[in-house]
C-alpha cells in the first residue's frame, strides 16, 4: 500500500513553512471581523477532522482484497484492479478539490462537503457488509473450485458508490485541511506578533503531523485487527462511527473559525498563456528586450529563450493595451512575463516527474504481500499473531526512521566531516529512491520464489488457505526498502518541485505529486491486466492467480523489478537533460508589495 499520507504531510510542510516566512499583513477591513476568530481553540477540531478521516478511509484499505475475493467472488486481478482504480481516484480528486476550494466555495466548505462525503462513503461501505443482498451469495471458490456467482450491476453499483463517496471526501479535506488549519493563526493583531504567530504555526503544523502518524498506525493495526477477529460488520461499523465524529467536530467550531474568500486559480493563468501565445502566433518577436508585460517590482522582466513560443503571450501589440497602473486591459489578450515562465517551469519538470511513476507502481501493489502474509507463519509468539494486513506498517516504521536517522544523523555528521553545510540533492535522493524500489521488488521476487517451493513441497499446491511452514517475518525487508524508497523518491520529488518551481506555484507540488500517484494506479492496473492475459494463454496458470500457490507472483515481481532498472536509465537521462537543480539552502527572489525580498526556502531536509 503506498502511503501518501506520509508524502502529503511532508508536502504541506514545506507550504506551511513558507506561509510561516511570509510577513504580508492581513488587509486592515478584515482585522475587527478576525480579531475574535480563529487561534488555538480551533487547532484540535481541525486535526481531529483529517485524523479520524484518515483513521476511517485507511482502516478499510488494508483488508479490502480480502473482502472483494471472499463477499464478492472476485479474482485476485479483478480486486487488486478495483482498488487500483479507487486510489487512482482518492489521489486525483484532491487536485479537483484544491481548485474548487481556491476558485468557488472556499477550504471551510470544501472540507465541509468532503467530511459529508466520507461519512456517506463509510455508511454504503458498512451497508454492503450488514445486507446480504447487497454481496452475491456465499462461494469460496478457491478451495472447491466451483464457478460463483458474481455480483450483479446494483450490487457492483453500491460498493463503487462507497468508493467514490469516500475518494470524493478525502478530495475535499485532504488538500484544505492544513491550508485551512494555518489560516486560524494569520498575524490578526499586529506585525509585532510575528515571531508568536511562526511558535504558534510550528506547534500546529507538528501536532498535525504527529496526529497523521498516529492515524496511520491506528487504521493499519486496531480497525484491521476488528476486521479479522470480529468481522466485517464491527470492522467497516467503527469507521463510520469514527467519520461521523470527524465531521461532527469539524462543523461543531463553525463560529470560530476564519473563513477566508476564495481566491483566483493558478491553472486558469496558465490556460491563459496557452490561448495568448496561440492567438499571437503570427506575431513577431520585440527586437529590444522592451517589448514584454511585466508586473512593476517582479524579478520578471524578460522572458528566458527556453519555449520562446509561449513569449508570446506576453507582447505588448499596443499600448493600448496596459492600462496606466501597469495591469493589462484584458488579460486573456496580454499576459505577464511572469505568467509566462511560471508554465514554462512546469513543463521543465515534467519529464522528471513522469519518473516517479514506476516507484508508485511499485508502492501500490498491495494485494500481493497481503495473499504472501496470508499464507505464511504470522505468529511473533505462540499466541500473538501480526494480522496480514497489518505488515504495511513496517513500511511506515521504515520511513519514519529513515527520516529521523536523515536529519538528525546523516546531515549533522555530514556537516561535520565537511566543515560545511551537508546534504543530498534532492535529484540524487529522487534516483537512490528508483534504486532501492527495483531491489525491493527484486527482493519480493526471491523470497515469494522460495514461499512457492516450500508450499508445494509441504503439499499446499492446491490450498491456498493453508499456512506454509514458514516466518512471514520475512516479508519485513522488503517493507523496509519500500519505506526507504519512498522517503528517498516521493520527498525528494516534492523537495525538487518546491525548489525549482515559483513560490506562486507552491499548491502545484501536493498536485503533481497526487497525480503521478494517480496517473501510477491506472498504469499498474494495465500491466496487471495484461500480464495476467497473456500468462493465461493456452490454459496455462497465470502469473496473478487467485491460488498464489499455483500463480507465479516472483515472475510478477521481477517484471516490475526490470521495469524500475529502465525507469532508473530513462530517470538518470532526464536528469542530465535537466541541468543543475537550485542548491540547498539558496535564496529565490519573490516579490511581496511590489519590493524584491529575499526568502530562504525551506525544503522537507533541513531544520527549522
Amino acid at each position: 500500500m503506498e502511503l501518501s499520507t506520509i508524502n502529503s504531510s511532508k508536502t504541506d510542510q514545506d507550504y506551511h513553512n513558507k506561509l510561516i516566512s511570509s510577513d504580508d499583513p492581513p488587509p486592515p477591513t478584515t482585522l475587527l471581523l478576525q480579531r475574535s476568530k480563529g487561534g488555538l481553540v480551533t487547532m484540535p477540531f481541525i486535526i481531529a477532522n483529517e485524523a479520524l478521516e484518515r483513521v476511517a478511509t485507511f482502516g478499510v484499505l488494508p483488508n479490502m482484497t480480502f473482502y472483494l475475493m471472499k463477499e464478492y467472488n472476485m479474482g485476485v486481478t479483478t480486486a487488486q484492479n478495483l482498488l487500483f482504480y479507487w486510489s487512482s481516484a482518492t489521489n486525483f480528486l484532491p487536485l479537483i478539490g484544491a481548485f474548487i476550494a481556491d476558485s468557488y466555495l472556499g477550504r471551510f466548505l470544501t472540507i465541509g462537503f468532503g467530511s459529508i462525503f466520507s461519512f456517506l462513503g463509510t455508511i454504503v461501505l458498512w451497508l454492503t457488509a450488514m445486507n446480504p443482498k447487497a454481496r452475491p451469495p456465499p462461494c469460496d471458490f478457491l478451495v472447491s473450485g466451483q464457478a460463483c456467482k458474481s455480483a450483479t450491476t446494483a450490487q457492483y453499483t453500491i460498493l463503487i458508490s462507497s468508493f467514490m463517496l469516500m475518494s470524493i471526501g478525502a478530495g475535499g479535506i485532504r488538500p484544505c485541511s492544513l491550508a485551512f488549519g494555518a489560516n486560524q493563526f494569520d498575524k490578526r493583531d499586529n506585525n509585532n506578533n510575528t515571531g508568536n504567530n511562526k511558535r504558534v504555526l510550528e506547534t500546529y503544523f507538528n501536532w498535525y503531523y504527529a496526529a497523521v502518524m498516529i492515524s496511520v498506525l491506528i487504521a493499519m493495526t486496531g480497525i484491521v485487527y476488528l476486521q479479522d477477529h470480529m468481522g466485517w460488520k464491527m470492522g467497516f461499523g467503527v469507521p463510520v462511527i469514527i467519520m461521523f465524529f470527524s465531521a461532527f467536530l469539524f462543523f461543531l467550531a463553525t463560529p470560530l473559525y476564519i473563513k477566508e474568500n476564495v481566491i483566483n486559480n493558478l491553472f486558469g493563468r496558465f490556460v491563459q498563456v496557452i490561448v495568448v501565445a496561440y492567438k499571437n502566433r503570427k506575431l513577431a518577436y520585440p527586437e529590444q528586450n522592451s517589448g514584454y508585460h511585466y508586473n512593476k517590482g517582479s524579478k520578471f522582466i524578460v522572458p528566458t529563450s527556453k519555449l520562446r513560443f509561449l513569449n508570446k503571450a506576453c507582447i505588448i501589440k499596443s499600448p493600448e493595451d496596459v492600462k496606466q497602473d501597469g495591469v493589462a486591459v484584458d488579460s486573456w489578450s496580454l499576459c505577464t512575463v511572469e505568467q509566462v515562465e511560471e508554465l514554462k517551469s512546469l513543463v521543465r519538470v515534467m519529464p522528471l516527474w513522469s519518473t516517479g511513476i514506476m516507484i508508485s507502481i511499485n508502492l501500490s501493489q498491495s494485494s500481493f504481500p497481503l495473499l504472501q502474509a496470508k499464507s505464511m507463519d504470522r505468529h511473533i509468539t505462540k499466541r500473538v499473531e501480526i494480522p496480514a494486513a497489518s505488515f504495511g506498517i513496517f513500511t511506515v516504521i521504515a520511513l519514519t526512521v529513515w527520516l529521523v536517522v536523515y536529519d538528525r544523523v546523516i546531515l549533522p555528521l555530514g556537516s561535520r566531516i565537511r566543515g560545511e553545510p551537508f546534504r543530498i540533492g534532492t535529484k540524487e535522493r529522487m534516483g537512490i529512491g528508483i534504486f532501492f524500489s527495483c531491489m525491493s521488488m527484486l527482493l519480493s521476487g526471491i523470497i515469494e520464489h522460495i514461499r512457492r517451493r516450500k508450499s508445494i513441497d509441504q503439499g499446499l499446491l492446491n490450498n491456498p488457505e493453508g499456512a506454509v511452514a514458514m516466518s512471514a517475518m520475512w516479508l519485513v525487508p522488503q517493507h523496509c526498502l519500500n519505506g526507504i524508497a519512498e522517503a528517498f523518491n516521493a520527498i525528494g520529488q516534492i523537495e525538487f518541485y518546491y525548489s525549482e518551481l515559483p513560490k506562486s506555484m507552491s499548491s502545484i507540488a501536493t498536485a503533481m505529486f497526487g497525480l503521478g500517484t494517480a496517473v501510477a494506479n491506472l498504469l499498474a492496473s494495465v500491466i496487471l491486466s495484461n500480464v495476467d492475459s497473456i500468462t493465461k494463454r493456452e490454459g496455462k496458470e497465470s502469473w496473478v492467480s487467485s491460488n498464489i500457490n499455483r500463480g507465479h507472483y516472483e515472475n510478477y515481481y521481477w517484471l516490475l523489478a526490470i521495469m524500475t532498472c529502465f525507469n532508473l536509465v530513462y530517470f538518470m537521462v532526464c536528469s542530465w537533460a535537466y541541468g543543475p537543480c537550485v542548491e540547498s539552502g539558496s535564496k529565490k527572489l519573490v516579490e511581496e508589495d511590489g519590493e524584491m525580498e529575499i526568502e530562504n526556502v525551506s525544503r522537507p531536509g533541513s531544520t527549522t
